[in-house]
Order: C-alpha cells, then sequence, then structure tokens
C-alpha cells in the first residue's frame, strides 16, 4: 500500500523548497492543495492513466455535464416547445430508461462479443456515433413530432447507457483486482459527476434562454463526440482467439450460468432487492415540482431558465461535498450502517420539498430563491452520501469473469426501481389531477414520496454489516467461474502471442 502521508509530506517539501524556518500552517497548505494531485496520481499509477482518463470522461463529460444540461434543457422543451402535461412526461420519461434497464444485454456483448479483438473500444466508437447523430437530429429538426423527438432522446440515453456499462466494466475488474481501492474508485466517479454536473447546470439555463430549449440540445452532441475518442485511445489488450464462433458461444453460456448462479446467492439478491426498493418506493415527482416553480402565475414561485440552471448548479457543488464527505469520513463504515442513516435523512430531508410546496418557508420569513437553493444543497448531499455505498456494493457483488455482465445486471435492477418510481410518480400526479396550471395537489404527492422513503428503513435488514473493503463474492464463485476460466486461458494465449514475438525479435 502506498504511504499517502509520506507523500504528502513530500510534496508539501518540494513545494515550498524546504526553506528552514517556514511555518507549519503554510506546509499543512501545501499538502491539503497537493491532495488531489497526489490522489489521483497514485490512481494513474495503479490503474492506468487511460482508465482514469476513460473515468473522466464517461461520468464527467457523458453523465455529469450532458445528464445536467439535458435534464434542464428537455424539461424545458417538453414545456415550451412540445407543451405537454407533466404527468405525460414522467410516462414519456420512463422511455428514457428503457435503455439503462437492457445494461445486462450491453454488459453480455462487451464481455463476450470482442470487435476485432477488442472487448471496450468498439463499444465506446458505438455510443459515441450514436449519440452524435440523435442530439443533431433533435436540435435541428423543426417542427419535430412527439414520437420523433422521443425517439431521439432514447437514441442519447442509449449511447450514455452503453458507454457508462463499458467503463463500469473497467471498473468491476478493478475492483476484483485490487479491492482497497474500491472506493477510491467510486469517489473519482462521484467526483467527476459532480463536476461535470456543475458546468453543466451553471450554463444550460443560458443556452436555453439564447439558443431555445430545442436548440440547447445541440450542445449535447458534444460530449458523445468525446467517446468516439476514448474508443481510440482508452488502454487495452487485444485477444487472440481460436474458434471464434465456438468461444462467443461458450463465453455467452458461461456469462448468463454464472448470472444466474449468482444472483441465488442470499448475500447477492438481499442487498440487490435492497437497492431496487430504495430507488422504486422513492416515486419522482420532478415533473410536478418544476413546472409548479417555473409557472409565473403567482402565488406561483416563477423562477426563470437562468435561475433554474444556477439552483442546480449549486446543487452540483453540494453534491461534490457530499462525495467529499463520503471520501474522507464514511468509506470506512460498514455498509448496514452508513445506508441506514442515509436512507433516513433522504426521508427526513424531504420534508423541505413539502416545506417549500406548501410556501411554509414565506410564513418563516425565508424567500423562495433561499430556501430552494438550501433544499436543493440538502437534497444532493445526501443523495449523494446515500449512492455512492450502493454502488460499491454493487461492485463487490460481482463475480469475476462476467464483472461487465453481471454489474450491468445490477445497474439493470436499479434501473427498473427508478423507472418504477418515474411510473408511480407519473400515475400519482395524474391521480391527484396535477397539471399545467393545477398544483393544488401537489404537496399530497411530495407527502406520499416522502412516507415512502422512510418505509424503506423496513427493509434494511436485507443489507450485509460487512465493511465496505470486505470481499462479499463467495469464496466458490471467486474460484471457479465459467468465464474467468476461459479469461485465464485468452491471458496465457496473450502471453504465449507475446512471447513469441520477443523471441522472433
Amino acid at each position: 500500500m502506498l504511504d499517502l502521508d509520506e507523500d504528502a509530506a513530500m510534496d508539501a517539501d518540494h513545494l515550498v523548497g524546504e526553506e528552514p524556518g517556514l511555518p507549519s500552517q503554510q506546509r499543512a497548505w501545501a499538502a491539503a492543495v497537493m491532495e488531489p494531485v497526489r490522489w489521483v496520481r497514485m490512481l494513474c499509477r495503479e490503474l492506468g492513466a487511460t482508465f482514469v482518463a476513460g473515468v473522466v470522461l464517461v461520468y464527467g463529460l457523458s453523465q455529469g455535464f450532458a445528464g445536467s444540461f439535458f435534464r434542464v434543457a428537455s424539461d424545458f422543451y417538453w414545456k415550451d416547445v412540445q407543451r405537454v402535461q407533466p404527468a405525460t412526461v414522467q410516462f414519456l420519461s420512463v422511455f428514457f430508461y428503457v435503455p439503462w434497464v437492457l445494461k445486462p444485454l450491453w454488459g453480455v456483448m462487451t464481455d463476450v462479443f470482442p470487435v476485432h479483438g477488442y472487448r471496450r473500444r468498439p463499444y465506446f466508437l458505438f455510443s459515441g456515433i450514436l449519440g452524435t447523430v440523435s442530439a443533431t437530429i433533435v436540435a435541428m429538426a423543426t417542427g419535430l413530432p412527439l414520437s420523433s423527438a422521443v425517439l431521439c432522446l432514447v437514441g442519447i440515453s442509449t449511447a450514455v447507457a452503453i458507454a457508462d456499462v463499458t467503463i463500469d466494466a473497467c471498473i468491476a475488474k478493478n475492483s476484483i483486482d485490487k479491492p482497497a481501492l474500491a472506493p477510491d474508485m467510486q469517489s473519482l466517479c462521484a467526483f467527476s459527476s459532480s463536476l461535470g454536473a456543475l458546468i453543466g447546470y451553471a450554463t444550460s439555463g443560458m443556452f436555453v434562454h439564447r439558443l431555445g430549449a430545442q436548440g440547447a440540445l445541440g450542445v449535447m452532441a458534444i460530449p458523445p463526440a468525446t467517446v468516439v475518442f476514448l474508443g481510440f485511445f482508452i488502454y487495452e489488450m487485444k485477444t487472440y482467439q481460436h474458434s471464434v464462433k465456438e468461444k462467443v458461444l461458450n463465453k455467452v453460456s458461461g456469462a448468463v450460468k454464472g448470472m444466474v448462479r449468482t444472483i441465488k446467492y442470499p448475500v447477492v439478491w438481499k442487498p440487490s432487492l435492497y437497492m431496487f426498493l430504495s430507488l422504486a418506493l422513492s416515486i419522482s415527482t420532478h415533473e410536478g415540482q418544476f413546472y409548479w416553480y417555473t409557472n409565473k402565475t403567482p402565488p406561483n414561485p416563477g423562477f426563470s431558465q437562468e435561475f433554474v440552471g444556477l439552483v442546480h448548479a449549486i446543487g452540483a457543488v453540494a453534491s461534490m461535498v457530499g462525495v467529499f464527505i463520503y471520501h474522507k469520513w464514511l468509506k470506512d463504515y460498514p455498509f448496514r450502517s452508513i445506508l441506514f442513516y442515509a436512507q433516513l435523512l433522504y426521508g427526513v430531508s424531504g420534508l423541505l420539498d413539502l416545506t417549500f410546496v406548501l410556501r411554509w418557508n414565506l410564513a418563516l420569513g425565508v424567500p423562495d430563491a433561499s430556501f430552494v437553493t438550501l433544499e436543493e444543497c440538502v437534497s444532493r448531499v445526501v443523495g449523494r452520501v446515500r449512492l455512492m455505498p450502493m454502488m460499491v456494493l454493487s461492485t463487490k457483488l460481482c463475480p469475476p469473469g462476467v464483472e461487465g455482465t453481471f454489474f450491468a445486471l445490477l445497474m439493470c435492477i436499479d434501473s427498473l426501481g427508478m423507472l418504477a418510481a418515474k411510473a408511480g410518480g407519473a400515475t400519482v400526479l395524474r391521480a391527484l389531477h396535477v397539471t399545467r396550471t393545477d398544483f393544488g395537489h401537489l404537496w399530497l404527492a411530495v407527502l406520499l414520496r416522502n412516507v415512502l422513503r422512510l418505509a424503506t428503513l423496513g427493509a434494511i435488514f436485507l443489507v450485509p454489516t460487512a465493511d465496505q473493503t470486505d470481499v462479499l463474492v463467495p469464496r466458490e464463485l471467486l474460484a471457479s467461474s465459467p468465464a474467468a476460466v476461459a479469461d485465464d486461458e485468452e491471458e496465457r494465449l496473450q502471453l504465449a502471442m507475446l512471447t513469441s514475438h520477443t523471441d522472433e525479435v
């Protein structure tokens, strides 16, 4: 293991030139400034620079920036361009989760269907091209029918999902090879995502205001274009295969059998069920709240496009604070303890939404702008602290050899939970007759959401009490995974090819 404290002292000494009599406060400041640099440098050394760059591009630009920008621009697109009801928007958003539900399919493809000997690079290329084309169409086509607009946005979502499952396969494999760095990898993902989201939210309102909601969606073509670039430079050893057709069929069969066998273990299906319930029971009321706080009719808040983007940008900063809190103080706590308190705070913090919708903040003398900013910051910090141990837990449940496939299966379960939350929220909004102009019962939807969040605590017993650095995959799976055996054979073949090449030289 690396001695980070020793590295800190060395970097601090280098910064200050080891001058005699330098105040200890300055040395401490220099060490603190260099800590993120040392951390990233350590990850590059241990995991590879192109892997770290891939995580930053996919999580930071493709998910963080594009996801946040898409959230604001698409909300205004449905509201101002397509002019549909909030419940309808939430039903349509269910389609955007379908590519994420299909993540096991993308995982199988990246694990067992190499293209020209590469398992990851071709899928980054395909993802980037699909996203770029879809974003360009939705931004440039005038009078786009509702069905065509949905299809284009599903294409953007599919592109992000494929890039996500491909980099997640790399993360899952590295988490197995170097389990002590699993929390650090999730911290890198979260930091990158939060920083990208900050930039996306900060610029989204301006672009929507200047270019209109539809024109602003053209910016969505930039992140997938960088994923195309990633497909060319990320480090990956080329596989050498004989009897390709038979080998692929064997690996597909091994991957499927490995998934089925693994999911039957209680140590795997119990936490998977908890994560699904935690997401599904937190029904989404986002579209109803968005239509309400952007409605210009008094006494509604009537927030502008720029202010909505600004609030989300501040929330992205708060999300980074949540990542820092987890990375600095919470990553060593057992899974069950941290998830229990995170879920409890998640339910309690939702009461701020209820306070805002009922306008109690005005009775307390707190202006809308200040209160919604406070609410966004609290929800982002708590949400990030709640999500990160779930991601670490998911990587810990993946057996070797089918990391991409099984991690994709777990993310599919999570996506089903989010899909259920969207559909459930849409049903509630429609049942309570929340429309573009009628928000009288919106507070009931928010109250029901908060109650369901707290109800999830009843299933906390499904989460293991293990530490976040423990190995959770059963020992027999670590030793007998069919796909892992196939990978070992493949690695031996690669070594033989390299040795042969060296001998020839």
